[in-house]
């Protein structure tokens, strides 16, 4: 039985984990308090891939003082030698008495050997405190463990009656800055962000984040299958991010003008349906490459794919309060209509927030509440 004080210790050290929200992908979020009692004697988060993690930096603070303390840690300590040594073993030469993980690391060179290293040194260890809220922050690199696949986002805009863009195609800006500047937030939490051929030729995105400084940019990625990406485009010559382009071309000369920038990598599936991208097997290959919370910000095509396909964990739609009335751009386009009104619905609201009298909606799959 868990003590409020272990569950308050527990909070903080959550809330340690999410300031890194930002920037440990493809590692989990984590976060660690050292405490005696009630007195918090060490704190710290993971900030960077290849940096020290969580435990490190509260043990540091700590010093001396860890002896004989708690350690409330987010994730199962690690047990392996990697970029940096086991975190396992450093609480354990701490002098720690005692450890809480809010749950067990799922990955195969952790799962349970942390917990084990510190019982078989005496230390009493816990898990389980506020799991769900642990596994909810770190739901991308879980899935990638787990399913391997990302958590998929799937980002998208319209009017009140649910159109995308004017019947010229014109669709800058549909939502208000302050919609914009929110998506800029999301950008930076992912790992990736991905889109198609077609909002590429259309609209030459960026795809990165431009309103504040991040330590590391998400991997674009494009789904090009005929590989018409133009090398002018600004996913190509700006040379700021990541970007894997995924195409189904095998003749690799026409990658050549591509890979001539030190940023872009091609990737050709080994399967396909018909000329299209086996949308499951994209999934499959971004998790291979370390990519966790994927975000989709592209075109009604695409969009109905991936749902159609039942890829999508999450929308998250900015809705405005304008009118456009063009019927041929609608939200999402599906070829067959299912009688869905005597149905229990697929998605469950999670949050709605207005933002400069836009409405950012988030709704999650009903099988995940």
């Amino acid at each position: 039985m868990f003590s409020n004080t272990d569950i308050q210790m527990m909070q903080n050290a959550l809330a340690l984990a999410r300031l890194g929200r930002f920037s440990t992908s493809p590692n989990p979020r984590v976060g660690c308090v050292i405490a005696h009692g009630g007195q918090i004697v060490g704190q710290g988060y993971h900030v960077k891939a290849g940096e020290p993690h969580a435990e490190v930096h509260a043990l540091r603070q700590a010093g001396a003082m860890a002896q004989g303390a708690t350690a409330y840690v987010t994730l199962e300590p690690c047990s392996h030698y990697g970029r940096t040594p086991p975190c396992a073993k450093a609480l354990i030469e701490s002098g720690v008495t005692r450890v809480v993980a809010a749950m067990t690391d799922p990955n195969p060179l952790v799962a349970g050997k942390g917990l084990a290293m510190l019982t078989a040194a005496g230390i009493q260890t816990e898990s389980g405190l506020l799991e769900r809220e642990a596994r909810e922050l770190n739901r991308g690199f879980l899935s990638r463990i787990e399913r391997n696949r990302p958590y998929v986002r799937l980002k998208c805009a319209a009017s009140l009656d649910g159109k995308t863009a004017l019947s010229d195609g014109q669709s800058q800006w549909i939502t208000s800055e302050a919609a914009r500047n929110d998506v800029q937030q999301v950008r930076a939490e992912s790992c990736a962000i991905l889109t198609g051929i077609g909002t590429v030729l259309a609209d030459n995105p960026r795809l990165n984040v431009r309103a504040f400084p991040t330590l590391r940019q998400p991997v674009r990625v494009v789904l090009d299958s005929q590989l018409r990406t133009p090398l002018d485009s600004h996913l190509v010559s700006d040379g700021q991010s990541p970007t894997l382009i995924i195409t189904l071309i095998e003749d690799e000369t026409r990658w050549q003008p591509y890979l001539a920038y030190p940023h872009i990598d091609i990737v050709r599936p080994s399967e396909s349906i018909g000329e299209r991208l086996d949308l499951k097997q994209v999934l499959n290959i971004l998790a291979e490459k370390g990519i966790g919370e994927l975000m989709i910000e592209a075109g009604t095509t695409l969009n109905t794919s991936f749902l159609q396909a039942d890829l999508v964990d999450e929308i998250v739609l900015y809705q405005s309060p304008k009118i456009l009335g063009n019927p041929s751009k609608m939200l999402f386009n599906f070829d067959e209509q299912p009688d869905i009104l005597q149905q229990k619905p697929h998605w469950q609201s999670q949050s709605v927030e207005i933002l400069d009298g836009d409405i950012k909606w988030t709704l999650v799959r009903s099988d995940t509440i």
